[in-house]
């Protein structure tokens, strides 16, 4: 049985650790500046960054929840995994490998 490439149904497990997996990579990009402040200050403070790291970790739940919680961010998530699955059923050649640039000699 062919799957149809252009089908939009979302599986279970594609609404519940696909999607969601691309919303934590994207919303980490777009919260950078709170991920570096809080590394930085983790990898400054050592043993101690519980205490010594709770603003910077407390601006950096901020950001993400706002990214989680938000219902266009989802949207946008979503379509961006639709477009790579539809590419997937079209081609059978996985993002990963897609992107991977050939060598130029052989």
């Amino acid at each position: 049985m062919a799957l149809d490439p252009a089908d939009q149904h979302l599986r279970h497990v594609e609404k519940d650790v696909l999607i969601p997996k691309i919303m934590r990579e994207k919303a980490r990009e777009r919260c950078s500046e709170q991920v570096q402040d809080f590394t930085k200050c983790c990898k400054n403070s050592g043993v101690l960054m519980v205490v010594k790291c709770r603003k910077e970790n407390s601006a950096l739940k901020e950001c993400l929840t706002a990214y989680y919680n938000d219902p266009a961010f989802y949207e946008e998530c979503k379509m961006e995994y639709l477009k790579e699955r539809e590419e997937f059923r079209k081609t059978g050649i996985p993002t990963k490998k897609r992107l991977q640039k050939l060598p130029t000699s052989m």
